[in-house]
């Protein structure tokens, strides 16, 4: 069997990625060098939350200790056929214990709403992720839930994002939502994000499906924030070639501008053909921060 490492190992970590299909999320884990599993292998691991078993992501790569900033379980050992078979039971397991949540919220008459559920691998936990607008005293349904499975019982709220990456659909663009295909870790989204990259500022535009800014505002941020800085701000007035005018719209990637000149209408400028008064950019820039505060709820900011 070819190895599944990456580097050598001179005074470095072994280190393995696994996804975890309840969470649909990855993590790092040391593994020892008598371990080579394949990518789609699964492997039993020791996380806080207990014994689980996580499939595995990328390849085992050796990296420098000083890199980790947080300490590593360790893979334990990889999944045999028992393991996996157990593991599918327990998924099964889990779907028939989400039905007797629901009933027991209906019961109760809680504001919450069930969203996954899980059992650690070794079936000392069961954990029912749920999501509510509002802070929910669920104490008397633990202790039910508790007297019906005979184990530890936890209940975790999640965010409006988290119950989209679980949940899953298509976004606007027709693909499948980016938190449930790829993305491991939400970053920060702001309204400035959307402004500087002109999509229209208006709630409807901006946000997905979980009413927060679209993830994906994010993803070319970085460059268009670089050359936005040699750009005037729409609506500002610009001496031009053909006389002063107002911009109207920008593409900073392509590097042109289209410029309303009276009495000759609106016409496309190259940005090196245009200047502009940079302290007249910093107050338009304020103006629109204070119009745009109305919209802080949408903003991905955790």
């Amino acid at each position: 069997m070819e190895k599944s490492f990456i580097g050598n190992s001179n005074n470095k970590v072994r280190i393995i990625n696994l996804y975890f299909e309840a969470v649909q999320k990855r993590y790092d884990f040391e593994i020892d060098e008598i371990l080579t599993p394949s990518l789609g292998e699964f492997c039993i691991v020791e996380t806080a939350r207990g014994l689980e078993m996580g499939k595995v992501y990328t390849k085992a790569v050796y990296v420098d200790p000083d890199s980790i900033t947080v300490p590593l379980k360790k893979v334990i050992r990889i999944a045999v056929d028992k393991d996996i078979e157990r593991y599918h039971d327990l998924k099964i397991e889990a779907v028939k214990a989400s039905y007797i949540l629901k009933n027991k919220i209906k019961k109760f008459n809680l504001n919450m709403k069930s969203i996954e559920t899980e059992f650690t691998f070794d079936r000392k936990k069961l954990i029912f992720y749920f999501a509510s607008e509002d802070r929910v005293d669920f104490r008397e349904l633990v202790k039910e839930l508790a007297s019906i499975f005979k184990i530890r019982i936890e209940l975790r709220q999640i965010g409006v994002r988290d119950q989209a990456k679980l949940i899953g659909d298509c976004g606007v663009c027709g693909k499948p939502l980016c938190c449930k295909a790829f993305i491991n870790k939400f970053d920060s989204v702001t309204i400035k994000m959307a402004r500087d990259q002109s999509v229209s500022v208006s709630p409807t535009k901006m946000s997905g499906i979980c009413g927060r800014l679209k993830c994906c505002l994010n993803f070319e941020y970085d460059q268009y924030a670089e050359k936005q800085r040699f750009f005037p701000e729409i609506g500002q007035s610009v001496s031009t070639p053909l006389g002063r005018g107002f911009v109207v719209s920008t593409n900073v990637l392509n590097d042109f501008l289209f410029i309303n000149i009276p009495e000759k209408g609106v016409v496309k400028l190259e940005l090196n053909e245009i200047n502009f008064n940079r302290e007249e950019k910093e107050k338009i820039l304020k103006e629109l921060q204070s119009k745009t505060i109305d919209l802080k709820e949408i903003e991905n900011v955790e």
